[in-house]
């Protein structure tokens, strides 16, 4: 006699189930797309498996892709003929020199930069040193010629103060005296 199950259950078993049966085709995919010496990339797995690409980014997938796509390529990529076994190797063996160089380079490139910024730096502080210090004359001259118009301004205020007071002095004589003269004539 069987012992009924949960429909919970029958519904977990049957997920995990087409999960299996999925993840076979998508390995099975993958295993024909590198016997046919296809590009592989997750969108062609998932595509060619008929399945989304979810998946073939789940854990315990994506890394059969992975390894599958940094495995070095047997064809050559023009005409189908397949490479000696070491070319494989030296084709390694090209990219980490070019990735060395590379980075030799890319420090090299910085270096310069540096350098040019520095240099650049002092070019622009001997420009400005050399402006301000034109700068400094002609505000120096304006200052002086500023400095003699206001010596010359002081003089011509005090002959004119001097001037005035004379002639304050004359209008008060003249006040006096048309005093007195009014005083006579009223007399």
């Amino acid at each position: 006699m069987t012992i009924p199950r949960p429909p919970g259950e029958v519904l977990r078993q049957a997920r995990h189930k087409d999960s299996r049966d999925k993840r076979a085709r998508v390995l099975h995919t993958l295993d024909q797309l590198l016997a046919h010496g296809d590009r592989v990339t997750l969108t062609a797995v998932a595509k060619a498996a008929g399945v989304s690409t979810w998946l073939v980014h789940a854990l315990g997938v994506r890394e059969h892709i992975e390894a599958a796509r940094t495995q070095p390529d047997r064809t050559a990529a023009r005409g189908g003929e397949s490479l000696p076994p070491g070319s494989a190797m030296s084709r390694r063996t090209d990219l980490e020199v070019l990735r060395t160089d590379n980075q030799r380079l890319r420090g090299q490139v910085s270096e310069l930069k540096e350098a040019l910024q520095r240099q650049l730096g002092r070019q622009l502080g001997q420009v400005q040193a050399t402006d301000l210090t034109d700068r400094i004359r002609e505000l120096t001259a304006q200052n002086q010629e500023l400095h003699s118009q206001l010596i010359q301004r002081q003089h011509e205020k005090r002959e004119r103060e001097r001037r005035l007071a004379e002639t304050n002095d004359d209008l008060v004589a003249a006040r006096a005296s048309l005093r007195r003269v009014i005083r006579i004539e009223n007399s």
